[in-house]
């Protein structure tokens, strides 16, 4: 049974630390992926990195809630294509958000659960958010490179987008 863990947040040391690579792939591995699938959906969050729930491994999870659910240990980005920008958030920055520039395509390489190899390509929003979580593993927030901030009042793009039409259907 999975368990809701703590979110650290943004002033916190170890979130801007380098997390290790994880060498062992048993029981404690699942039971951080199982606490950090359910500690995301009950945050409402599209990923989470390990060092935002205090453990300093290379560990990710993700849902962009089109593509399914991904879990990715010792993930890293092989290929990235094209550059994009959009407003980003995240769980340990509460109620601030920055428009950041990334690749608009990437190829990443990681492996399962167990250990096996996973190779995945991702491209938009779901290329975003592996590549915000994988900032996590080295230790780098969005608040580190954003070309500007974005407060949840002022005005905003795309996601904030969506919220309001959201917010419009269910009148």
């Amino acid at each position: 049974m999975a368990d809701l863990r703590k979110i650290v947040l943004e002033d916190d040391p170890q979130l801007h630390q380098p997390s290790v690579a994880v060498r062992r792939f048993g029981d404690s591995l699942h039971r951080l992926l199982d606490d950090m699938r359910l500690t995301m959906y009950r945050a409402n969050g599209v990923g989470l990195a390990a060092p935002q729930v205090g453990v300093n491994k290379c560990v990710i999870v993700v849902d962009d809630r089109e593509n399914g659910f991904f879990e990715l240990v010792n993930p890293r980005i092989v290929e990235a294509k094209g550059t994009t920008e959009a407003v980003e958030y995240c769980l340990s920055v509460p109620d601030r958000g920055g428009l950041v520039r990334r690749a608009k395509e990437i190829r990443i390489e990681a492996q399962d659960r167990y250990g096996a190899p996973v190779r995945l390509r991702a491209h938009d929003m779901l290329a975003r958010i592996f590549q915000h979580e994988i900032d996590h593993l080295d230790g780098r927030l969005f608040t580190d490179i954003m070309l500007r901030e974005v407060h949840n009042d002022a005005e905003q793009e795309e996601e904030p987008r969506k919220k309001r039409i959201t917010a419009k259907r269910r009148d």
